[in-house]
This record gives structure tokens, sequence and C-alpha cells, in this order.
């Protein structure tokens, strides 16, 4: 998932399977098992990493949706 722009599938799924957004966001990578650890630990703490993964850009840098201007 190239673009930091938020579907209702992405939504659906950041509040159903929290770790299936950071995989289909990052790959099998870190940021995949921390939402795994997350989640196990407790329901909403995965799913506001999920919603945090969904709005980060691609260099991990939270992505401001009302202040971007071009690439960071």
């Amino acid at each position: 998932m190239e673009d930091s722009k938020m579907t209702c599938v992405d939504i659906l799924l950041a509040i159903i399977l929290p770790p299936l957004v950071a995989y289909r966001k990052f790959g099998c990578k870190v940021e995949f098992f921390i939402c795994i650890l997350l989640t196990l630990l407790g329901w909403i703490p995965g799913i506001l990493y999920a919603f945090w993964a969904l709005n980060s850009s691609p260099n991990g840098l939270p992505f401001l949706w009302w202040a971007y201007k071009g690439p960071i």
C-alpha cells in the first residue's frame, strides 16, 4: 500500500484485524510484529497502532494530511 489514504476497507480491517493493516502497509517487518504484540496485549492498543500505521507516511513519519505539501 503505497499511498497514505484511508479507504473504508482499511478502516474496517484496522478495527477487525489490526495486524493485517500493518502487514499491508509495511510488509513482514518489525511494525507488523509490534502490531501483533499490541493486539495480543489488548485489542484497543492494536487498533490504535493500526490507525497510526494507516496515517504514517512511507518513511515512518506521521502523515499530516492537512499540512501535506509534497514529498517529505
